[in-house]
């Protein structure tokens, strides 16, 4: 990759500010996901790649809502795993936990 191109690859990891902020918006997202599963999987996988941390938030959310109503396909299980993978390392990081106990704080919001 050519040095030119890292500040619109690489981002600076949150800040426990940043990482405060992303588990208040996690606990109030109140948005829905699609109910046609090809939309919503090439939504989640864009969102996924995009590197936005707020936005993986809305990924593991609605998926955690719509595992609920049992209407969960297989895609729809690998984005909500990689969601909470890519929260789980964020959170960690930021807030010096162990990816444990970021998990915890994440599935319980």
């Amino acid at each position: 990759m050519p040095k030119q191109d890292l500040p619109n690859i690489v981002r600076e990891p949150l800040d426990a500010k940043e990482a405060t902020q992303l588990l208040e918006h996690l606990g109030k997202w109140k948005g829905k996901v699609s109910k046609n599963w090809k939309v919503r999987a090439n939504a989640n996988q864009v969102t996924l790649d995009s590197g936005d941390p707020f936005a993986y938030a809305e990924v593991y959310k609605g998926l955690s809502e719509l595992e609920k109503e049992g209407a969960l396909r297989a895609a729809d299980s690998q984005h909500m795993n990689r969601s909470l993978e890519l929260l789980v390392d964020e959170l960690a990081n930021a807030l010096g936990k162990t990816p444990d106990e970021a998990r915890d704080q994440i599935t319980s919001m």
